[in-house]
């Protein structure tokens, strides 16, 4: 990961910003590389092979003010794989859904990308289950003029969680390797994941109006904050009195987030790389998929941990920000209390600085989000994919969708090719966030607005990776 010290910023800045002031033709913007390829992490104290996305300067990518998306990727594993750039709006055949309609990566092919990026917090991963469990994800960080111009130190935090395992083994012991299987399709992956199950299975539970909710499936090795552990984290520079725009992506495969800045007042400025309306706290939540930005302020000298609790656990990670000669003590993995359910109050806090515009509704579609952890098998109406009913519209019209949860687990829901606004929660109507993935806590309902774009298939899905290997998934089938 890329942190840059506030005066490199500003000096990279200086530079991007003469860059981008030229016409586009003055520019001669060469492609990036990227590369989908193994690399070994100390976790613990312990070696682990894991998949990554490599960049020209390490772990993912980071485009200045005006700069395209020009990249050629390059598959060095030894197996077929494809990368989505999450949240970002490429055209249908760029979107990166194997079979949708582009084929995988065969090893040692190159595939070039060119498309205009949206400016704020992205990221990018393979869209198939397995493969993203072993980490094949990375920042994708593009910045505004606005970045540029800002007095402030950029610092990206990207959380996963990992075990030794390899993921069919994660996915056999959660789900059980017994009962009726089925043929993922389009997401490259296939395997028997029903039935009971086995004895990696973690019931992390809270109670619910008399019932339980089930926050969480599975007991993880470790989880990362930039690929480290609170073992040994990794202490970033800040300026004395300094300001900071951290960037929080949730790459976890099944895991929420609370982040926990402690003494350290934060300001929410985005979610999903789009600008809300600030909410100043201390802790905030963050569902697989899902993004933030925090604007931090050192009141002077000292070291700050930024820590990541596990939704319904003592676990947790995180980084250090800490000024120059400054004691950073020693921090455990577990902390004293279990962090709580993530619910739908900050949603309800979050208002849009930019709201879709005003226009009558020409399609509804509720989805009933559905499953159980025995047997272990999620579901939108009922049906898993390649039984799946998709929500179909035409290019242009204003579509409003409804997730009903009536499950006793949170499901963030993605859409590709999209940008929605969240305008309703439990029938009370909003100008909420404007996002790309929408948590929906148990027994809850949430309403997104969408403008249908491109016409084309888009994938529309829980971004638990658990939950979408076993068929959680659904199409928005846009035509003209």
């Amino acid at each position: 990961m890329i942190n840059l010290s506030r005066r490199g910023f500003l000096a990279a800045s200086a530079a991007a910003m003469s860059a981008a002031a030229l016409p586009r033709f003055a520019r001669a913007e060469s492609a990036m590389s990227l590369a989908a390829a193994t690399r070994v992490l100390d976790v613990n104290g312990r070696a682990a092979t894991v998949f990554g996305l490599s960049g020209q300067n390490g772990q993912g990518l980071v485009l200045d003010p005006g700069q395209r998306f020009r990249v050629d990727l390059t598959n060095r594993l030894d197996v077929p794989t494809l990368v989505h750039w999450h949240g970002q709006l490429p055209p249908n055949d760029q979107d990166g859904v194997p079979d949708m309609p582009r084929p995988m990566l065969k090893p040692g092919e190159t595939r070039a990308y060119d498309f205009e990026p949206h400016p704020g917090t992205y990221w990018m991963h393979a869209h198939v289950p397995l493969q993203e469990m072993n980490l094949l994800a990375a920042p994708l960080i593009v910045r505004s003029a606005d970045d540029v111009k800002a007095d402030r130190q950029e610092v990206v935090m990207f959380l996963h969680d990992f075990s030794f395992k390899p993921p069919e083994e994660v996915i056999d012991e959660i789900a059980g390797s017994s009962g009726a299987g089925h043929d993922m399709g389009a997401m490259g992956s296939a395997g028997s994941m029903g039935g009971m199950m086995m004895g990696g299975m973690k019931t992390g539970m809270s109670p619910m109006g008399g019932m339980a909710m089930d926050l969480n499936d599975y007991d993880w090795d470790a989880y990362l904050a930039n690929d480290r552990t609170l073992s040994d984290p990794e202490v970033v520079q800040v300026e004395r009195g300094g300001r900071t725009r951290l960037r929080i992506i949730n790459a976890a495969s099944a895991t929420v987030f609370w982040i926990d800045t402690g003494a350290l007042s934060a300001s929410l400025v985005a979610v999903d790389g789009h600008a809300v309306r600030p909410v100043e706290g201390s802790r905030f939540g963050v569902a697989m998929g899902q993004r933030l930005d925090l604007d931090l302020t050192f009141p002077g000298a000292g070291a700050w941990p930024i820590l990541a609790l596990r939704e319904g656990g003592r676990e947790r990670t995180g980084l250090i920000l800490a000024t120059p000669g400054a004691s950073v003590a020693k921090l455990a993995d577990i902390g004293d209390e279990e962090a709580s359910a993530f619910d739908t109050d900050q949603e309800l806090a979050l208002q849009a600085v930019e709201n879709l515009p005003e226009r009558p509704v020409q399609t509804s579609r509720m989805l009933m989000l559905s499953g159980s952890m025995q047997p272990y098998q999620w579901t939108i109406d009922g049906r898993i994919w390649g039984d799946h009913r998709p929500v179909v519209a035409r290019s242009g019209e204003r579509v409003e969708i409804t997730f009903h949860n009536m499950s006793m687990m949170g499901h963030p829901m993605h859409l590709h090719g999209h940008v929605f606004q969240v305008v309703g929660i439990n029938g009370a109507r909003l100008n909420g966030a404007r996002r790309d993935t929408v948590y929906v806590p148990p027994m809850n309902m949430v309403t997104v607005a969408v403008d249908a774009g491109e016409t084309a298939r888009w994938m529309l899905h829980c971004h638990h990776m658990p939950h979408l290997q076993t068929g959680m998934m659904t199409e928005f089938v846009v035509s003209a």
